[in-house]
């Protein structure tokens, strides 16, 4: 009979080897595929003005905020079928959402300064953070081991901070005295935080150290017109910006050259994010119709290829936990009995 731990291993190893497998073929387009451009994936007004803050889970659907009216969020199949997900208590209007390492949802709210928690299996609703001191918790970026950053800013002032929300839901400010801070992302490598300012135009790096603190201001660039809202990077670390008022997606190196620029229809295009059956789907929130955009592009998404691998991750610990569960317990060693 196989040493049982052996076959785990194997079986554990087969698994994971097999979706990273799938996630390289996926990473490039055929030769006869059409980039780069946008067409609708909801009708117009499907939701409101508000819409914002796109994210996809693990098995490809989209969820925006403000689906048919305000205080809801909508989940959107990769077909285009729109329902109310769920819909915030009391006062409360979400912004942005992430998912982390569990499948579980994020929005920040930013009537009622908090992060909320959104268990995946239940839908259930709990306050992971809240902080009085925010103006208002508006786009946020999520860390690989489940860290955000939160952009926060008051556009009374045209000026903004950074908070960092720990694991556990401790809030610090990470960065104060900035302009409006809108977009806000983590690069492939967790090294670094790019934060964009809406009204200066600006958008800055920052480098993240060991303990999330951060330092090392720099510009990545910066436009002479229009603004920009939210911000999301694929997996070679290239930056994809909204450009709010320009009705245009604009795709930026990780040394801020800028590679592309995609029209949407709509000229304000608010947020960004990515899914699809490859990770090459980009979808964008636009506010003038209330609506889904979407268009293919060369590379995914590296929120995409990182909730395939816990999807993965998750099957493997499945797979390995009903292998041990149907193995036959270990024989009784035998006694022997002295002559």
């Amino acid at each position: 009979m196989p040493d049982s731990r052996n076959a785990l291993a194997s079986l554990r190893a087969a698994v994971l080897a097999a979706a990273l497998a799938n996630l390289s073929a996926c990473a490039s387009p055929p030769a006869h595929e059409t980039l780069f451009l946008a067409t609708t994936l909801t009708p117009a007004h499907s939701f409101t003005k508000g819409v914002e803050g796109p994210a996809v889970d693990a098995d490809g659907n989209i969820y925006a905020v403000n689906f048919a009216r305000q205080q809801t969020i909508g989940k959107v199949s990769p077909g285009g079928m729109s329902e109310v997900y769920l819909t915030l208590p009391g006062t409360s209007i979400a912004n942005g959402i992430r998912f982390g390492s569990r499948g579980q949802m994020y929005l920040a709210d930013y009537m009622e300064h908090t992060i909320y928690l959104v268990d995946p299996a239940t839908r259930a609703l709990t306050i992971h953070a809240r902080e009085p001191r925010m103006t208002q918790p508006n786009d946020i970026a999520i860390t690989a081991d489940d860290v955000l950053y939160a952009s926060d800013p008051n556009w009374k002032e045209n000026t903004g901070r950074v908070w960092r929300i720990a694991q556990d839901g401790t809030v610090t400010l990470a960065l104060d005295t900035m302009g409006t801070a809108n977009g806000i992302e983590v690069s492939p490598d967790g090294k670094i935080l790019y934060v964009n300012e809406s009204v200066q135009r600006n958008i800055w790096m920052y480098d993240i150290a060991a303990d999330g603190s951060l330092s090392g201001k720099r510009l990545l660039i910066k436009f002479d017109d229009f603004g920009m809202d939210g911000m999301r990077v694929d997996v070679d670390g290239n930056l994809y910006v909204t450009r709010y008022g320009k009705g245009s997606v604009v795709k930026l190196s990780p040394q801020g050259r800028i590679l592309r620029e995609i029209s949407v229809p709509g000229a304000k295009p608010s947020n960004i994010t990515f899914g699809g059956p490859d990770g090459r789907t980009a979808y964008v929130t636009e506010v003038v119709q209330g609506r889904l955009l979407q268009f293919r592009v060369d590379r995914p998404g590296l929120e995409w290829q990182r909730a395939q691998q816990h999807k993965a991750n998750a099957a493997n610990a499945a797979n390995a936990a009903a292998a041990a569960a149907a193995a036959p317990p270990p024989a009784a060693a035998e006694s022997v009995s002295a002559e």
